[in-house]
C-alpha cells in the first residue's frame, strides 16, 4: 500500500509489488519479456535457455546410441529433454541437424592431434585416437546412422563434409605434410591417398564389423602403408580429375 497526499492508502496493482513482473514464461521455460530484465526468479518446471539446449542434446545423443537415427523423433528428444517440441525446433531446423551436433559434441572431444616427431607414430596414434572415439563411446554407435542419413539428405551430406569430415582431414593432413617437411616421406606424397588407405580402412570395418577394429588393426594397418611409403610406394598423386574403373565406363560390370 502507498500513502496519498491525502493520507488514504490506495493498492499495489497485484504482481507489481517487489519488482515482480506480470510478464510470465512460455511454454519452454524460457524468460518472457519480464524475466529477460531481471524480473520474477525461475519457477520450478522446463530448464532456461542455456539448460535446455544442453538437456536436448543429451537426449538426442541417448536416442541416437540407443534407436539410431531413423527412429529418433523430435517429440522424443523433446519429451526426454523435459523440453516443447518447439523449442527443439527453434534451435535446430531437422532431425539430421539435430543429430549432427549431437554427434559432434560426443566426438570431437574425443580426438587428438599428436605430435611425436615420427609419422608413423603420429599416424598411429591419431588413427588410435579415432578408433577409440567410435568403438568406447556413444559416438561409435551415432556415425553409421548418420553417415546412412547423408546419403538420403543433401543439406545433411554437406553438413557433415563441412563440419565433421573436411575439419579431420585437414588435421589429419597436416601430419603428411609434417613428415614431408622433416624429410620423413618424399615431396609429392599423397596425403589424401594415404589417409583413405588408413581411415577408408578402418570405416570399413566400422560399418560392416566382419573384423576387430582395434588396437592390433591400427598397428597393422599403419605399418603396412608406411613400410609401403618407405619403400617408395605412394610418392605420387594420380592425375586430376575422375579416372576410369574397367575400362569404358558406359559398360555393365559382371
Amino acid at each position: 500500500m502507498l500513502e496519498s497526499n491525502s493520507g488514504r492508502r490506495r493498492a499495489i496493482p497485484r504482481g507489481a509489488r517487489g519488482g515482480e513482473q506480470t510478464a510470465g514464461r512460455d511454454e519452454q521455460g524460457e524468460p518472457g519479456a519480464g524475466e529477460a530484465f531481471g524480473g520474477a526468479a525461475h519457477r520450478p518446471g522446463r530448464p532456461r535457455s542455456a539448460e535446455a539446449g544442453a538437456a536436448i542434446l543429451d537426449a538426442a545423443r541417448d536416442l541416437l546410441a540407443e534407436k539410431g537415427l531413423s527412429h529418433m523423433s523430435i517429440e522424443e528428444v523433446a519429451a526426454r529433454a523435459g523440453v516443447g517440441k518447439a523449442t527443439v525446433y527453434r534451435r535446430w531446423p531437422s532431425r539430421g541437424a539435430l543429430a549432427l551436433d549431437a554427434f559432434l559434441t560426443e566426438f570431437q572431444s574425443q580426438l587428438t592431434l599428436p605430435h611425436t616427431g615420427t609419422f608413423r607414430e603420429d599416424l598411429r596414434a591419431a588413427v588410435k585416437s579415432w578408433v577409440r572415439a567410435v568403438t568406447t563411446t556413444r559416438a561409435g554407435r551415432m556415425l553409421p546412422a548418420l553417415v546412412a542419413e547423408a546419403q538420403r539428405d543433401p543439406d545433411l551430406a554437406m553438413a557433415w563434409r563441412a563440419r565433421v569430415f573436411n575439419p579431420l582431414r585437414e588435421q589429419h593432413r597436416a601430419i603428411v605434410d609434417q613428415a614431408v617437411r622433416r624429410g620423413d616421406l618424399p615431396p609429392g606424397t599423397d596425403a589424401d591417398l594415404v589417409l583413405d588407405l588408413v581411415f577408408g580402412s578402418a570405416y570399413h570395418r566400422l560399418l560392416h564389423g566382419h573384423l576387430p577394429l582395434d588396437e592390433r588393426f591400427v598397428t597393422h594397418a599403419v605399418d603396412l602403408v608406411v613400410d609401403g611409403l618407405e619403400s617408395g610406394a605412394g610418392r605420387r598423386s594420380p592425375p586430376h580429375g575422375p579416372g576410369k574403373i574397367g575400362g569404358n565406363a558406359s559398360r555393365r560390370a559382371h
